[in-house]
């Protein structure tokens, strides 16, 4: 016997026992008995579920389809899942940009090690910032590991039914904010030189700055642009997702029109292309190295330009769209950029193409090049 409610205890595991009612026995037979476990706890709550379940099923006139008694309880045992198998379920599901959500999930395994998903505790979570604290991030590069790996929890704890508090939920980090700086710009001056100077190198990476400078794209944006992405006929280029590279959001997809040194550059560009990628050196086995590519180029920016870099192009434009009174919806538009306009802006197409090129070519840079160039 047992005091556990339709179960009976054989040589130190609980079973379920229990009887069909007269309508379903033709479905279950007289008896439904099913080993559940050694623990009296656990057997107790199996049985509990399991009952349930079953009486749902009774309440039927007629049982036609009977429950799998061996799969339900299987699915009330608690699975063990690792962080990392977490990660990669949530990744599959998640169409975002894998590399920061990994290099987080690398740093926390390395300190915290890599367990069941339900072993994680605060203090874990505060280890992990102390480390990245010693290693010297900013504050503001520490709460984004922060939040990926809080996403990752999340998604764990909802998908295994788990009453358990997220170990990074309102995480501390001491003196954040206060050690962030405003990006710089460039001044119309400097991405007239910049371009003239690029434009006569011959460079390709050098050739990044006036097509970064003159659409406001991210860098992966342009370095995985695909020959079918661009459009000269018509100056466009259009941003879109691709087996090299994902992008930042779903807002990022755009079609842009290719103004003043942007168009320039680009054709140059396309004498060094193959014939699929208009970066190829910077594309290997289907991946963008985007990373190589800014280097190369942050290289050039810091040492002519007084420490700015490719990033700040597009802060530049900006502030440059700004000047020309673009609207604010526009300005989210052409960068891809959450809009901050509220939900309306998102309703509709959005602004034409044309639209943007006005706005575009209000806001270049006046560039006269030194040598026999002329801007289309």
């Amino acid at each position: 016997m047992s005091h556990i409610p339709y179960t009976i205890c054989r040589s130190g595991t609980y079973y379920y026992n229990c009887r069909v009612p007269r309508h379903a026995v033709s479905a279950y037979g007289s008896f439904i008995r099913h080993s559940l476990s050694p623990d009296p706890v656990a057997a107790e709550l199996y049985s509990k579920r399991l009952s349930e379940v079953l009486e749902s099923s009774w309440c039927a006139e007629t049982v036609n389809h009977p429950v799998d008694v061996a799969s339900v309880i299987e699915s009330f045992k608690p699975r063990s899942i690792l962080l990392s198998e977490m990660a990669e379920e949530y990744l599959s599901l998640r169409n975002i940009a894998q590399t920061p959500l990994r290099v987080a999930l690398t740093t926390f395994i390395a300190v915290a090690g890599d367990r069941d998903v339900r072993q994680y505790s605060r203090e874990d979570a505060k280890v992990f910032v102390r480390h990245l604290t010693k290693k010297g991030n900013k504050t503001a590069t520490i709460r984004r590991r922060v939040n990926s790996l809080s996403a990752i929890l999340n998604f764990a704890y909802s998908e295994l039914d788990l009453d358990k508090r997220n170990p990074f939920t309102r995480l501390m980090i001491q003196g954040e904010g206060e050690d962030s700086f405003k990006r710089g710009v460039f001044t119309n001056a400097q991405l007239s030189h910049g371009y003239d100077k690029a434009l006569s190198s011959g460079s390709t990476v050098k050739l990044l700055m006036p097509i970064l400078g003159e659409t406001g794209c991210r860098l992966a944006e342009v370095v995985g642009l695909r020959l079918e992405d661009i459009d000269l006929k018509e100056d466009l280029i259009l941003i879109r997702p691709n087996r090299a590279r994902r992008l930042k959001t779903p807002g990022s997809t755009r079609t842009l029109p290719l103004v003043g040194c942007a168009r320039l550059a680009v054709e140059q560009v396309l004498t060094t292309s193959d014939d699929e990628w208009l970066f190829p050196r910077y594309i290997h086995q289907d991946q963008c190295k985007a990373t190589h590519a800014s280097n190369a180029l942050n290289k050039w920016l810091k040492a002519d330009f007084g420490g700015l870099t490719a990033h700040c192009l597009r802060h530049t434009m900006r502030d440059r769209l700004r000047a020309v009174e673009c609207p604010v919806d526009m300005i989210d538009q052409i960068g891809g950029w959450s809009s901050t306009g509220g939900v309306g802006v998102a309703y509709g197409r959005g602004y034409s193409i044309e639209l943007m090129r006005q706005w575009l070519v209000r806001a270049k840079v006046a560039y006269r090049p030194t040598q026999n160039r002329l801007l289309k």
